[in-house]
């Protein structure tokens, strides 16, 4: 069963998510409208945004202690989603503000016929850099950073990433590194030889030229030192891939209604970790993963979705 956590208190380990945070203006719509048309749109919200901060809060939902290194403009927009991180219990001292800069904001828009949404986003703000985070980990209590379990990066700017992950390796030898490569971005081929897991999208594999996921994830583990990989790829299921058992599969799970497709690759995300965090071996983390993503395609958001979904008697 998902439980519904307790408060995982001063003392427990906790894990680092390095990513962008961005406000998005999501337009829900009766069907994705053609070029050059005119369309209401039936329901608007503005949400705290990104794929690491959304993986954090999923993760803090599980019973993880979260914190985010990023960076923020110091417009208006930054208020919003640093009070929803506080609120979700994410932990923002290793943020990096800009003066004078702005905050990234998407521009969504979900469609109701197929729960699809389609991203056009703005940003005007620099990467959080290897000096930033050298800084924010120079700055952090040494018995706090001693009990950094985890640390989890958007595969964004490849060289600082992988200058990053280095980091991470010198300073807190002891923890597991993640990275997800969502896009591929010149550069992404240094990225696999740091982390102990690597997290592919279909999107990623795609554009790499990938017809089928079990020989694209078996090239990738060649290329890489990760002792695990996944791939979700759909209504296919996810895969996954280690250098102990080979290639697996998990089914993918289905709402009854899709809803909601918006951060589900990073409910996926935090699920997988979170499982192999609990031991899990990673057919029984896939599993669970697509189970939680697939909980989330059918609602609407992130608030609450662990705890409905213990509810809903999701294992």
């Amino acid at each position: 069963m998902i439980e519904v956590p307790a408060d995982p208190g001063a003392g427990c380990h906790w894990i680092l998510g390095v990513g962008v945070a961005t406000l998005d203006i999501v337009n829900e719509v009766a069907a994705y409208p053609p070029e050059d048309a005119e369309v209401r749109a039936l329901a608007q919200r503005q949400v705290r945004g990104g794929n690491v901060t959304n993986t954090l809060v999923v993760l803090n939902q599980l019973g993880r202690s979260c914190a985010w290194a990023g960076t923020l403009g110091d417009d208006p927009a930054s208020g919003p989603i640093l009070a929803d991180l506080h609120r979700q219990g994410v932990d923002t001292r290793l943020a990096r503000p800009h003066p004078g800069r702005t905050t990234p904001t998407s521009y969504i828009a979900l469609s109701r016929a197929t729960g699809s949404r389609t991203i056009v986003h703005y940003r005007d703000l620099p990467e959080l850099t290897p000096a930033d985070l050298a800084a924010g980990l120079d700055g952090l209590d040494p018995a706090w950073a001693g009990r950094c379990a985890w640390v989890h990066f958007e595969g964004r700017n490849p060289a600082d990433t992988a200058a990053m992950i280095r980091l991470v390796r010198e300073r807190l030898p002891w923890v597991r590194v993640s990275v997800e490569l969502e896009k591929a971005r010149p550069g992404t081929e240094q990225l696999p030889a740091g982390p102990d897991l690597i997290l592919f999208s279909r999107a990623y594999a795609l554009a790499l030229g990938a017809a089928d996921p079990g020989p694209f994830l078996a090239e990738q583990a060649r290329r890489s030192t990760a002792e695990c990989c996944t791939l979700a790829w759909g209504d296919a299921g996810a895969f996954g891939w280690t250098r102990a058992g080979g290639l697996t599969q998990a089914t993918a799970w289905a709402p009854e209604q899709l809803v909601d497709t918006l951060g589900a690759g990073d409910v996926f995300n935090a699920a997988v970790i979170d499982g192999l965090l609990l031991g899990l071996a990673l057919p029984a983390a896939l599993d669970r993963a697509n189970r939680l993503a697939g909980y989330k395609c059918g609602r609407l958001g992130l608030a609450g979705l662990v705890a409905d979904a213990a509810r809903a008697g999701f294992r």
